[in-house]
């Protein structure tokens, strides 16, 4: 037998992922099987390689986690709609870098509707 055909096949390498909490308040839990709460271990880099930022998780809540077919509830025009407050870590993400914030392990990402019908 030859020494090749002893060997094992190359292991796949493990898909490196980032352990977060995002929640959902204000009636965007409606859109997100009626659950405030998720943890989640989200991809540690997008499908371009760059490290996962809060756009990336937008993306990957929109295609993994949102079961309601309104999706114009949450996302406008491939970003979070006018009126959802965002909060990394009980910061407003305004002064963490919006959408360009690097996620974190243990990070919690809170989404907050401030729409109201009337």
């Amino acid at each position: 037998m030859s020494a090749a055909a002893t060997q094992a096949p190359p292991a796949v390498p493990a898909v490196q992922t980032i352990p977060i909490t995002v929640d959902f308040s204000g009636g965007l839990e409606m859109l997100f099987s009626n659950r405030r709460h998720h943890s989640l271990d989200v991809p540690a880099a997008d499908d371009e390689g760059k490290k996962s930022n809060i756009g990336f998780l937008v993306r990957h809540l929109c295609s993994t986690a949102l079961k309601d077919p309104r999706t114009d509830l949450f996302v406008l025009d491939h970003h979070i709609r006018p009126g959802i407050l965002v909060l990394i870590n009980d910061a407003d993400w305004e002064l963490e870098g919006e959408e360009a914030y690097e996620l974190q392990p243990g990070d919690n990402i809170l989404f907050v509707s401030t729409l109201h019908g009337g």
